[in-house]
Formats: C-alpha cells, sequence, structure tokens
C-alpha cells in the first residue's frame, strides 16, 4: 500500500519531517565538497548534494545554493574569489565530510575542525581536499535566482580536472565505484555504489 500526501498535507507537516521527506523523494544525488577561501586566506570546505552537469563544450558545473538570508561563506567566498574546487566524497571521509554541513563562523576553517585536509594545485587559489580520487577547480560564471524559493543555481566552468589514472576507462568515462565515491539520499543518508551498469548508445528500433 502506499501512502500518499497532497499538497496541503505536505506543507502541513512537521518541519523536519517534511524536509526529510521531500529531499529523500528525489533518489540518490551526488556528494562533494566544495573548498573555498576567503580574501583573508580562510579556507572553508562543505558538502553539497546538489553539483549538476551543466554542459561539455565547455565544461560547466551547477550548484544550488541555498537562500543567503543567513551568511553563506562558500557563496560569499566564490563571489569574491571567482574560485572554487569540486571534491567528490569518497568512503574513507563520510563523516568528517558530513560534519562540515555544521553552521561554523567564517572566522572557523572546517579544515581545522575535522580530520579532513587541503591542498593546493598549480597556485590555483582555491584549496582541494586532499587524497579526493577526482578534483575540480572553478571559476565561477553566472548565477540565477530562483524566485520560487530564493535559492541561486551557480554556475562554473572547469578550468582544471585531476583523477586518478585507474578510474578511467578506455572512452573516458570515470568508473566511481572503483574509488568508493558516495551519493547521498535525502540530507544525511550516504550509500557508496558497488558498480556500473553500462549500455552503448541507443537509437530507435524502427
Amino acid at each position: 500500500m502506499m501512502q500518499c500526501f497532497n499538497e496541503q498535507e505536505i506543507e502541513a507537516l512537521n518541519h523536519i519531517y517534511k524536509i526529510n521527506l521531500i529531499n529523500s523523494c528525489s533518489g540518490y544525488k551526488s556528494a562533494n565538497l566544495i573548498g573555498t577561501k576567503s580574501t583573508n586566506n580562510i579556507e572553508n570546505v562543505a558538502v553539497f548534494s546538489s553539483v549538476t552537469h551543466i554542459g561539455s563544450s565547455p565544461a560547466m558545473l551547477g550548484f544550488f545554493m541555498r537562500p543567503t538570508t543567513v551568511p553563506r561563506n562558500t557563496y560569499t567566498n566564490i563571489k569574491k574569489s571567482q574560485f572554487y574546487t569540486i571534491n567528490p566524497i569518497h568512503n574513507s571521509i563520510i563523516a568528517d565530510s558530513h560534519h562540515t554541513s555544521a553552521k561554523y563562523d567564517a572566522s572557523i576553517s572546517e579544515f581545522d575542525a575535522t580530520n579532513l585536509e587541503s591542498e593546493y594545485k598549480n597556485d590555483f587559489f582555491a584549496p582541494f581536499v586532499k587524497n579526493a580520487p577526482i578534483q575540480i577547480a572553478m571559476q565561477f560564471v553566472e548565477e540565477y535566482h530562483i524566485n520560487a524559493n530564493n535559492t541561486m543555481l551557480i554556475i562554473g566552468k572547469i578550468k582544471g580536472l585531476y583523477i586518478n589514472k585507474n578510474l578511467i576507462e578506455n572512452d573516458g568515462f570515470i568508473n566511481l565505484s572503483e574509488a568508493q565515491i558516495a551519493a547521498i539520499n535525502g540530507l544525511d543518508g550516504y550509500a557508496v555504489p558497488k558498480n556500473n551498469t553500462r549500455f552503448g548508445y541507443q537509437r530507435p528500433k524502427y
């Protein structure tokens, strides 16, 4: 038997129950750490489950930012510096990665509050997460304000892409399961896919 929630019933739900329900109903999402640095050289790293592919030529990724009615250190740092990194979360750092969702003051680096380590490559301004099997250097391009709920879509272009060689298959496909890359279900449920099932390019049968 399925349980049905209409629009009015959803709005009337307990706040925590509602956000868990709606955040998990869309299925598994990517689990990433976004690294930034303030103009005062204070590093910031935070977990995001909304990173999405925008386009391949040019290579661009986007992510959604919740309303800036409260301080959002990631957003502030990106807007001021224009640079950030995206680092997929892997199995051995899930707990520390999730802790970066805690609301630390801008003067405190999440790298200091966890066992996560930062590293820098090729003089890129923003910090990468050390030992992440994939590290993506990003530059801010534009943002779109979503009036319906006051969130923002942040779009950036890929300036550099670092990938463990053993993850890249002959056709360029990145085998995330080999690196034990995690996915997020809802706000706090993590899963590590164990394999990939791939199918060739599909054409009409008729």
